[in-house]
């Protein structure tokens, strides 16, 4: 029995442990930022520029902006949560071949900014983006929030907040708190979240068009997800199943046309 009761006790103190770690690391899991400040010249849209927002708690971030042609459409663009900036220069370039204005909104902590993420920051670092935006003269009402994987958490936030003219979520999720919740099922991880960025709370306050955009080979976050929100999401509405996409490469899988074809709905003028 003095052995069972032993090993009874190291097992819960390993347990024990490993709660305890992934309690204290978890902002570490969640935010994977390459650090470094990335310079548009050496990437693949070397004409964007670099621009600043200035946040409510006193931080100056750096982001990439290229403007619309005329009559063009403007994205503010949140990245998911590993990288930077620099690391979407591949889907800039791609967004910008096809006429679209386009703003990457760089976080706290990533890039090379000050700072250190968490759900609150980065919802704050969106407004600070929207700011700028309107300075750059573009208004909110009239750009798209584009959120891919952990930015659709960001885009849904501001969104909920201030009128815009439609909202892209590209591989999202109901909530972190979901996530993590599966992946980490051994662990009391709905009691241990310190930032569950919930889109299902948010979604159905939308009033905006809201285009999803969905890989059905996605492993990160499975497409059960995306069909999810669509379902709480109201009208007008849109859900794009791509077939064979995983979770980074849907600018493979069709989600150019879909986005394409959800701004051209936008624009259309109404009878």
């Amino acid at each position: 029995m003095g052995v069972v009761t032993g090993v009874a006790v190291t097992v819960a103190a390993a347990w024990g442990l490993l709660v305890l770690a992934l309690y204290v690391l978890q902002r570490s899991i969640l935010f994977v930022p390459d650090v470094t400040r990335p310079d548009p010249a050496t990437g693949q849209a070397p004409e964007m520029v670099r621009v600043r927002a200035e946040t409510a708690d006193g931080l100056s971030l750096e982001g990439w902006w290229h403007p619309a042609p005329a009559g063009g459409m403007t994205l503010l663009y949140f990245h998911g949560n590993a990288g930077s900036v620099g690391s979407r220069s591949g889907k800039a370039r791609r967004l910008i071949d096809r006429g679209y204005g386009l703003l990457l909104a760089g976080y706290r902590g990533y890039g090379g900014n000050p700072g250190s993420p968490s759900e609150e920051g980065l919802i704050s670092d969106g407004r600070a983006w929207l700011d700028a935006l309107e300075k750059l003269g573009v208004p909110a009402r009239s750009a798209l929030l584009y959120g891919e994987s952990l930015g659709s958490g960001i885009a849904t936030a501001l969104a909920v907040e201030r009128a815009v003219a439609g909202v892209v979520l590209e591989a999202p999720y109901v909530s972190i708190e979901e996530i993590a919740a599966a992946r980490y099922w051994f662990v009391p991880v709905r009691r241990l979240l310190r930032d569950r960025f919930d889109n299902a709370s948010r979604v159905p306050l939308l009033k905006a068009p809201v285009l999803i955009i969905h890989g059905t080979s996605d492993r990160v976050i499975p497409i059960a997800h995306g069909e999810r929100l669509f379902a709480l999401a109201a009208e007008p509405k849109r859900f794009e199943r791509l077939e064979d996409g995983g979770h980074v490469d849907l600018f493979e899988h069709g989600a150019l046309p879909a986005l394409d074809a959800f701004v051209a709905d936008l624009v259309r003028p109404r009878l």
